[in-house]
């Protein structure tokens, strides 16, 4: 019923590193090339929990869409904004707020987590308690269907997908939505309709969710269907009413691989990091001088990459025969520890070239950034308008 959609967002913390880059950026990349994509810059949610100290968000806000452009995100393939440059975002999260149960809320598995990782802050607020709404609201907007997501991500889906239900379920209900559903099954044209009926027939006494696939396509061949009687078959046929939010799914990626200075996970919180747009200087001497298999304590020490943090960086960036390489120069002292380094600082060091190459016009003129989130506003908003003109209606406070 709805056009296939694509939501993600990333909260303005600083500089993005190389784990941000494998781990989420790569694959928005790829994802842009498949799908119609918007990303955002999840501002609000920055102040859950920078709420005491908001003053480096929007600088951090413009750097990091300077660092996505750099990682190639195609601002004429992807739509890049702002989120609290679209108060319509607001507004539907202060409206799912007046019918959210305030146990789903507590039960969302990271409120109690993030508490005990924070316990440095002051959490007891509701915008940290009510930041799954917040993050339901942003997807429910733009009616997305697909969110990519690690699986400790997967219960904010659901979070999501059971407040679309909880509102089409109770405002989904237009007076009289039987005739009209009835009426517009005769508007199909006699083929259409029977063929409609036995699909509906097939769904809602068998569960065969093969029949809901072969109706939305159905519907989809219809010429000049309205919108309005789409959104009414669509819950005639799955008996849910008129679809007013959409219900998202999780697109899963995989975990990122992406090991840090000290092989812990790269995070800026464990000081581990290059960032994106590093200097190839900098980059080098930290590499240089990242810690190695703590056995060689000599040049003529035999060492155990499995032992030995820049051996994680390898598994990402080396091919077979260079791991090969390693594996038996370090293990028969065949090579020394800077020897193994070198490979990997040059690896990264290619992969960053095009980075730079591709932030450097945004720098030399900060403008081009500014225009490209303005008219990704633009775009956002006139989505999310649509949205909520619809959610307004629903719940009868158009006063228009």
């Amino acid at each position: 019923m709805y056009a296939e959609r694509v939501l993600s967002g990333m909260r303005p913390t600083g500089s993005l590193h190389l784990g941000h880059y494998h781990g989420v950026l790569k694959n928005w990349v790829e994802l842009q090339q498949k799908h119609p994509c918007l990303f955002f810059v999840a501002d609000w949610h920055a102040l859950t929990t920078q709420y005491d100290d908001p003053q480096g968000i929007v600088t951090a806000s413009w750097d990091m869409v300077i660092d996505w452009l750099a990682a190639g995100v195609d601002p004429q393939r992807a739509t890049l904004f702002i989120q609290s440059q679209v108060p319509e975002h607001a507004e539907l999260h202060l409206l799912l707020s007046m019918m959210t149960p305030l146990g789903w809320l507590e039960r969302v598995p990271t409120y109690k987590d993030q508490q005990e990782k924070l316990e440095s802050k002051d959490l007891s607020t509701y915008g940290f308690l009510g930041y799954p709404l917040l993050q339901s609201a942003d997807i429910l907007i733009y009616r997305a269907d697909k969110v990519p997501v690690g699986e400790d991500q997967v219960p904010h889906i659901e979070f999501s997908r059971e407040l679309a239900r909880r509102f089409n379920h109770l405002y989904g209900r237009e007076a009289g939505f039987e005739d009209k559903a009835r009426e517009a099954v005769r508007k199909l044209g006699s083929k259409r309709a029977r063929s409609y009926t036995q699909l509906r027939t097939h769904f809602q006494q068998n569960g065969d969710r093969t029949a809901i696939e072969r109706a939305h396509a159905l519907l989809d061949e219809v010429p000049g269907l309205a919108h309005a009687d789409r959104e009414r078959l669509c819950g005639y046929l799955e008996g849910t009413g008129k679809m007013i939010l959409v219900e998202p799914g999780a697109l899963l990626t995989a975990a990122s691989r992406m090991p840090g200075l000290d092989g812990q996970k790269m995070s800026k919180s464990y000081g581990n990091t290059i960032t994106l747009r590093e200097d190839a200087a900098s980059v080098t001497h930290k590499l240089r001088r990242m810690p190695t298999d703590p056995a060689r304590v000599r040049r003529d020490d035999p060492g155990d990459p499995d032992r030995c943090p820049v051996w994680q960086l390898h598994q990402v960036y080396s091919d077979e025969a260079c791991q090969k390489w390693v594996q038996q120069g370090c293990r028969s002292a065949g090579i020394g520890c800077l020897d193994c380094k070198q490979p990997v600082i040059d690896a990264i060091l290619v992969e960053q070239a095009p980075m730079h190459e591709r932030a450097q016009p945004y720098l030399d003129d900060p403008r081009l950034v500014r225009e490209i989130v303005a008219e990704g506003n633009r775009k956002a908003r006139q989505l999310a308008r649509e949205t909520m003109r619809d959610v307004r209606d629903a719940m009868g406070l158009n006063y228009g």
